[in-house]
């Protein structure tokens, strides 16, 4: 009997891990049927229980996979490639979408598509983003409601207003993670970091711009939390980058943007680096570090 250790999908959830004797007693009871989706260490995907040889039938001695998987290899890091006028294009589509409000959700699905279809995640094949704009018509009210609000000369409404804001961020974060697929089934991923959390972070990167750099310390910070806090990962996704390799190529970024035409020579210069810096590791290692 096999030691390998399963898990499958059952009402939109990840369960497990459980040894394969005990999955096949899910097949047996019909809990994990045919078309359950399920998951190994090694395999490049979700698949569904039919699809794996000898695994509804019973047969012993499961057909060996390579030893990967998860969202990222241990210590292989994302990337993303883009060409500059597709960047261009589509980055001032989103923001004279974003100006004129209404067509928000529109922009913002198709530049999540665009984006994650250049990232390439190691042994997960063929990113894709399945959000759909009706999905994010709680986004574009709350934004609607806001202007309105701002057109009301009142400092209480003002702050209520920018918590609101932060809340929305956050709301963004986890549709956009739980919308991430890898060549047709679900990642079952989840962002798992609270509101209150997050607010906190933004509130802590506000006060550090009073220390003229320190900014780049708490985005960094930031950074790890929020990675640290996705889940559905047999790995643990870790942000590496220090503080100080932040600042200066924000720096550097910032100076290239002052000239207007290096924009997006220095944003992709920029977006590629940061996504270079986002690892998978084994859980536990940097607990026993």
């Amino acid at each position: 009997m096999s030691d390998r250790s399963w898990f499958f999908a059952s009402q939109g959830k990840e369960q497990g891990p459980y040894p394969e004797a005990q999955l096949r007693e899910f097949i047996a009871n019909g809990t994990v049927t045919a078309d359950t989706l399920v998951w190994s260490e090694g395999m490049a995907g979700w698949q569904k229980a039919r699809d794996i040889p000898g695994l509804l039938t019973g047969a012993s001695g499961l057909p060996p996979v390579p030893q990967h998987g998860g969202l990222l290899a241990s210590g292989a890091p994302l990337s993303i490639d883009f060409g500059i006028w597709e960047f261009t294009w589509r980055s001032v589509v989103l923001w004279i979408g974003l100006v004129f409000v209404i067509p928000v959700p529109w922009v913002l699905v198709m530049y999540c598509r665009w984006i994650v279809s250049r990232t390439r995640v190691p042994q997960r094949p063929s990113l894709a983003f399945t959000g759909r704009p009706v999905t994010l018509m709680w986004y574009f009210a709350a934004i609607v409601l806001m202007l309105c609000v701002a057109l009301i000369e009142s400092e209480f409404l003002n702050y209520l207003t920018i918590i609101v804001q932060i809340l929305l961020y956050w709301l963004f974060i986890k549709w956009f993670v739980a919308n991430i697929r890898s060549d047709g089934p679900p990642l079952m991923l989840n962002f798992s970091g609270s509101f209150w959390g997050y607010l906190g972070w933004n509130i802590l990167a506000l006060v550090s711009v009073i220390t003229i750099v320190g900014w780049a310390w708490v985005y960094t910070a930031q950074m790890r939390w929020m990675c640290r806090h996705i889940e559905g990962t047999r790995r643990e996704i870790v942000f590496k980058a220090t503080g100080l390799e932040f600042l200066w190529r924000s720096l550097v970024t910032a100076l290239g943007c002052v000239f207007i035409i290096p924009i997006p020579w220095v944003m992709r210069w920029f977006i590629r680096w940061q996504a270079s810096q986002i690892v998978g590791v084994e859980r536990g290692t940097l607990a026993t570090a």
